[in-house]
């Protein structure tokens, strides 16, 4: 089992960037694919980004491909979100997430979440 807890959100303007970071307990961490999503009010939660165990492998929504980039250090137990070009539309509740599964995108797939941090991009 795996505790997942996120930092690192905030109020930026728009063009602004932050990096999101994601600790997590466990002497697992290395097995499991690692991903980002999030959620705007009164919307589904939506994937972002995610990362295979190794790093070797990266999968991004087309909505943040090019802006965002994920990342991780398997030593440190952290995985991290750095999102630059912020737009008011990426304003959400980002949640960092573990899953057994390589390249997934779907909610279902994870199987431990964080509580989430909030990210407010203003115009």
């Amino acid at each position: 089992q795996v505790q997942l807890v996120e930092s690192g959100g905030g109020l930026v303007q728009a063009g602004g960037s932050l990096r999101l970071s994601c600790a997590a307990s466990g002497r697992t961490f290395s097995s499991y694919t690692m991903g980002w999503f999030r959620q705007a009010p009164g919307k589904e939660r939506e994937f972002v980004a995610a990362i295979s165990w190794n790093g070797g492998g990266t999968y991004y929504a087309d909505s943040v491909k090019g802006r965002f980039t994920i990342s991780r250090d398997n030593a440190k137990n952290t995985a991290d979100l750095q999102m630059s070009s912020l737009k008011p539309e990426d304003t959400a509740v980002y949640y960092c997430a573990a899953s057994f599964y390589h390249g997934r995108r779907g909610v279902r797939d994870y199987s431990y979440w964080g509580q989430g941090t909030q990210v407010t991009v203003s115009s």
